[in-house]
């Protein structure tokens, strides 16, 4: 798909670091990034959300470069894991509100 006001067709988005270290700046360590985790998960935050509370709370930018393991995989050797996939979960969601919404626009030919 083209863009409204310039030629273009580039798909843009943003890289990963390639330095797999945290950077300087951070002050956290990776039991205190565990332990919010944790925290977090018991308050039923999906791992999306929990990261991206950890980036704009507390400021731990990757995970992943701190504790050397995945929020999931956290959430996993804690007993926290959900128990469908997250993404899954949302087709699931999607599916059942365009089915609901079917149901009670019946002349809705598009979202057929």
């Amino acid at each position: 798909m083209g863009r409204m006001h310039s030629s273009g067709k580039g798909v843009s988005g943003s890289a990963l670091p390639y330095k797999k270290t945290p950077p300087s700046w951070v002050k956290s360590t990776s039991a205190e990034a565990c332990e919010h985790i944790c925290r977090l998960a018991k308050k039923g935050m999906t791992p999306s959300q929990i990261g991206v509370v950890l980036r704009d709370s507390h400021g731990i930018p990757q995970v992943k470069s701190l504790t050397n393991t995945k929020i999931l995989r956290i959430l996993k050797a804690n007993g926290f894991a959900p128990e469908i996939p997250e993404d899954l979960y949302h087709l699931i969601k999607k599916a059942v509100s365009i089915r609901k919404h079917l149901e009670r626009n019946r002349q809705d030919k598009d979202a057929k």
